[in-house]
C-alpha cells in the first residue's frame, strides 16, 4: 500500500468512526440509554456488530458528559470448534473488565430442534435468559446489545410477514419482569457502515456455526428483499426506519391502541373551508340549497 493509499484509508476510517460515534451518541441521547452512574453490560458475541459497539462505547466513554462503567460479557455456548481464546485475548488488550459465561445451550438447542429447522429462536431465548440473570449477578443495570438499524427494520418485516403483528426491536426495552433494561446503542447505524468499520479495525470475527450456517432462514429472505429495495430506491431502509419513529395509532387498526369506539363529531365551531376543485354537480334528490361537489376533487 502506498503512502497516498494509507493516508486515504486513515481519512476514510476517521470519517466513518465520526459518523458511527454521532449516530450512537444521538441514539443514546434520544432514548436516555446511558445515564450517570450506569454500569452497562456490553454483550460481545464475536460478530462485527458487537465488536463495533464495544469499540464505539469505549470511545464515547472517554468524552461523555456523564460517568458510567462498561463491562464486556461473552457467553460461550459450547458450540463445536468455538475458539475460546479469541475474545479473552482481544479483551485483555483493552484493559476492560470482562467475563466469559460458560453454558452449554448448544446441546439443548440441538436436542430440542429437529435437523434442518431454524434454531435462532430457541438459541436467543436461552442466551437472553442467561445474560439477564448474569447482569444482576454483576450489578449491571443496563444490557447493551449490538443490533443496528437494518436489524430493526428486518425484524419489523419478519413480525409482519410471519407473526401477523406490527412490532420491531425497540432501541430501549424494559424486560417483562422489569428486572433489566436492554439498550441498543447502534440503533441508528447502518449495517454497511459497521461492516466497513470491522474491516478497518480488523476485529477477530468469530462465525456462528450453530445458526449462521443455516440457509434460507426467514431473516435472510427479508434481508435479501430489503437489499433489493435499497438498490432500486436508495434510502428506502432509512425511510422505513423513520416510519418506526413516526407512528400514528389513529391511522392503523389496533382497537387496543386507539379508541375507535368513542369517536365523536364536534361541529360546534365554525367550519374551516375545504380546498377543492369547485366542480358543480346537479341532483334532483339533494337537500334544498346544498351545493354538491365531486368528492373526487377533495384533498
Amino acid at each position: 500500500m502506498t503512502q497516498l493509499d494509507t493516508r486515504k484509508s486513515k481519512l476514510e476510517l476517521n470519517k466513518l468512526q465520526k459518523r458511527l460515534r454521532r449516530y450512537t451518541g444521538q441514539a443514546i441521547a434520544d432514548y436516555k440509554m446511558i445515564e450517570a452512574g450506569d454500569r452497562v453490560m456490553v454483550c460481545l458475541s464475536g460478530g462485527k456488530d458487537s465488536y463495533a459497539m464495544l469499540d464505539i462505547l469505549i470511545n464515547l466513554q472517554q468524552s461523555a458528559p456523564v460517568s458510567f462503567e462498561l463491562v464486556a460479557v461473552n457467553m460461550d455456548q459450547k458450540q463445536p470448534g468455538f475458539p475460546e481464546q479469541v475474545l479473552p485475548d482481544y479483551l485483555d488488550k483493552l484493559a476492560i473488565e470482562y467475563y466469559i459465561v460458560n453454558k452449554d445451550t448448544y446441546s439443548v438447542v440441538k436436542e430440542k430442534i429437529p435437523e434442518g429447522k431454524t434454531t435462532c429462536g430457541l438459541c436467543s431465548r436461552l442466551r437472553r435468559g442467561t445474560l439477564y440473570s448474569f447482569a444482576e449477578d454483576i450489578n449491571c443495570n443496563k444490557i447493551a446489545l449490538g443490533h443496528h438499524r437494518d436489524d430493526i427494520v428486518e425484524t419489523m418485516f419478519l413480525n409482519m410477514f410471519y407473526g401477523a403483528k406490527l412490532s420491531a426491536m425497540p432501541p430501549k426495552l424494559l424486560s417483562d419482569d422489569k428486572r433489566n433494561v436492554v439498550i441498543r446503542p447502534m440503533a441508528y447505524c447502518k449495517e454497511s457502515d459497521l461492516e466497513r468499520y470491522a474491516q478497518f479495525k480488523a476485529f477477530p470475527i468469530i462465525p456462528c456455526n450453530l445458526c449462521g450456517s443455516q440457509e434460507n432462514l426467514q431473516r435472510q429472505n427479508i434481508k435479501t428483499m430489503l437489499q433489493q429495495w435499497e438498490r432500486e430506491h436508495p434510502g428506502r431502509i432509512q425511510s422505513i426506519f423513520g416510519a418506526l419513529k413516526n407512528i400514528k395509532p389513529s391511522q392503523l387498526a389496533d382497537i387496543d391502541l386507539f379508541d375507535f369506539d368513542n369517536l365523536g363529531l364536534d361541529r360546534s365551531g365554525e367550519r374551516a373551508e375545504y380546498e377543492y376543485d369547485a366542480a358543480k354537480v346537479s341532483s334532483s334528490n339533494g337537500p334544498a340549497g346544498v351545493q354538491l361537489i365531486d368528492a373526487t376533487f377533495l384533498s
